[in-house]
């Protein structure tokens, strides 16, 4: 009745781990970026079926998979090669896809966020993420930290998956969202220049969890001294100290994440407005480097 899907790049490491928890499922599809370390082999060698696609943005790779695989079943489940799926979990999306209605075309399950051998229950920011889809009924939206958009209802199940961000140290996970800002800095750049899109109505009331989600970062978007606004709703509103210093230093990381956006978003809207500058400074038959080195002083 399920299908697995898991979106790999250079995943060697923590692959393996991932395809052991899905060993109830006979349909496991890996869909790599072509990863230059040992993910493909790793894959094959677990049974699971292996696609590559160059990648450009995270919600194109995820619809480009969803709508060109041979999945068995009807239903998908969505995994990353660094979460877990506990026995408990399998049990309940079996259960789940035999008796869902027609009318029901995905499901949100809970993520549990582990960093220092901690559960960061208080820490986490978003513990509900669909990842459960009927085949030809959801796609993706949003290049980075993408949204599914569901044609149908979305149902909640109870058991949660483990997810271990940290699993190739702290070092790759700066390097990471290191990249990841750079897409949100753009990102929040063309949402910020779409007036009236995010309402405060939809980000409080919207019956959709991903719809509330979406309005809300968008609202974000907009909001003065950001970073600090994080720091604040973290520490102070979800409590992020119960969880032990872990739940600070996630906190202090995820700060610092949201200053990389905040930086990069002034950098490329600087570069824009200078641009065409640059340009006018430029004439016709002069080569780049000289025009780049600006005029030159009367002798």
């Amino acid at each position: 009745m399920i299908s697995t899907l898991v979106l790999t790049r250079n995943e060697e490491d923590d692959l393996p781990g991932c395809l052991a928890s899905l060993d109830w499922c006979d349909d496991v599809h890996v869909f790599d970026s072509q990863s230059e370390d040992g993910t493909v082999e790793v894959a094959r060698a677990a049974g699971a079926s292996v696609s590559q696609r160059r990648f450009d943005n995270y919600a194109a790779q995820r619809n480009a998979a969803l709508a060109t695989l041979p999945f068995r079943h009807p239903w998908v489940l969505s995994v990353d090669a660094d979460e877990r799926i506990p026995d408990a979990l399998a049990a309940e999306i079996r259960t789940f896809a035999a008796s869902a209605p027609d009318s029901v075309a995905a499901a949100r399950i809970r993520r549990r966020d582990f960093y220092l051998g901690r559960w960061l229950r208080h820490a986490q920011i978003s513990p509900y993420f669909v990842r459960l889809v009927r085949t030809g009924r959801a796609r993706y939206e949003r290049e980075i930290n993408e949204v599914l958009v569901a044609e149908g209802a979305v149902a909640t199940l109870h058991e949660p998956f483990d997810h271990f961000p940290f699993s190739k140290g702290l070092g790759h996970w700066i390097a990471r969202h290191n990249r990841y800002s750079s897409m949100e800095a753009e990102r929040a750049l063309a949402e910020r220049a779409q007036a009236g899109a995010f309402t405060w109505r939809a980000a409080l009331l919207d019956p959709d969890f991903n719809g509330r989600r979406r309005h809300q970062k968008g609202l974000f978007y907009r909001a003065p001294a950001r970073p600090l606004l994080k720091l604040a709703y973290m520490l102070a509103y979800r409590r992020a100290f119960l969880d032990g210093w872990p739940g600070v230093h996630y906190a202090l990381l995820q700060t610092i994440y949201e200053y990389f956006i905040v930086a990069k978003e002034r950098e490329i809207a600087t570069a824009r407005a200078a641009s065409p500058f640059r340009q006018a400074e430029r004439r016709p038959g002069v080569p780049r480097a000289l025009a780049d080195a600006g005029p030159t002083k009367a002798r």
